[in-house]
C-alpha cells in the first residue's frame, strides 16, 4: 500500500503500483458547493426569509447548521415564537426565492464539465446529495452534466441525510461495487463525516463557505476540482 497524505499526516491507498495515485473504480459525487455554485444561493434566501421574523442568520450559524449539523435554521425563528404554520409559509418561501435565484444565475462550477469528461467512461459515476429532489432538478435544468452520470441519488432516496452514512450506505448499494473501490467527493465536513462513516474514502474540495472545517479524514484536501485529475492517474479503461 502507499501512503498520501494532507500536510503532515499520510493516509493509505492503493498498491506499490499505484504509487501517488488513486485508484478507485467509481467516483460519487455531493453536487452542491461540488458540481454546482449553489450553498451561497440557498444562504441567501434562507437569510432573506427567516429575516421577516426577526432571525439574522449569520454565515456562521448557516455553516454549523447547515453544513455540519444539517439541522436547518427553522428553529431560529420557532424560539422567537413563530408559530408553526408561519414558519411552513417560511419555508415555502425560501423555495420560491431559491428557485428563482436559481433561474436567473449560471451555477454549474468553472471547470467542473471537462472534469466529468475526463473521467466519463473510464469510472462509474453517481450523484449522492442531500438535496430535494425539485431543487435538484431546477439546478440541473441548463447545467448540462447530468448526461456523464450512471445515476442521481437525492433526500428521497433514503431516510436520512448526511452526515449521516446512509446516502453513502444507498450508494455503494446501489453502484454493486466494495465500498473500498469507491471514491467520495464532497466539499464540506457534512459530507467527509458521512462518507467515512459508510467506509467509502474521500476527497474534499472546500468551498468559501466550507473552508474552516475539519477535513483531517480525508484522503485529500483539493484546491480546486481540476486537481482530482492528476491525483486519479490514468483510471481504469
Amino acid at each position: 500500500m502507499c501512503a498520501i497524505g494532507i500536510g503532515p499526516s499520510p493516509v493509505v491507498w492503493g498498491t506499490p503500483a499505484s504509487a501517488m495515485t488513486l485508484g478507485p473504480q467509481a467516483i460519487l459525487w455531493d453536487n452542491d458547493g461540488v458540481l454546482v455554485d449553489t450553498e451561497q444561493i440557498y444562504f441567501d434566501a434562507t437569510r432573506e426569509t427567516l429575516g421577516r421574523v426577526g432571525v439574522e442568520l449569520t454565515r456562521d450559524q448557516y455553516v454549523e447548521l447547515f453544513l455540519r449539523q444539517a439541522r436547518g435554521a427553522w428553529h431560529l425563528a420557532e424560539e422567537r415564537g413563530t408559530p408553526p404554520d408561519v414558519v411552513e409559509r417560511l419555508r415555502q418561501e425560501r423555495n420560491a426565492i431559491y428557485g428563482r435565484l436559481l433561474a436567473e444565475r449560471e451555477v454549474a462550477i468553472p471547470g467542473v464539465e471537462s472534469v466529468l469528461a475526463a473521467l466519463h467512461g473510464r469510472y462509474r459515476m453517481g450523484i449522492v446529495t442531500s438535496s430535494r429532489r425539485d431543487h435538484f432538478d431546477m439546478i440541473h435544468r441548463n447545467t448540462g452534466l447530468l448526461k456523464y452520470f450512471d445515476f442521481v441519488l437525492t433526500s428521497s432516496d433514503y431516510t436520512k441525510m448526511k452526515p449521516d452514512p446512509e446516502p453513502y450506505v444507498t450508494a455503494v448499494r446501489r453502484i454493486g461495487l466494495p465500498r473500498e473501490a469507491c471514491l467520495a467527493v464532497e466539499d464540506s465536513e457534512r459530507g467527509l463525516t458521512a462518507a467515512v462513516a459508510a467506509g467509502v474514502p474521500c476527497v474534499v474540495v472546500p468551498t468559501p463557505l466550507t473552508r474552516d472545517g475539519d477535513f483531517s479524514t480525508a484522503r485529500r484536501v483539493l484546491e480546486n476540482i481540476a486537481e482530482l485529475l492528476p491525483l486519479l492517474g490514468r483510471g481504469p479503461s
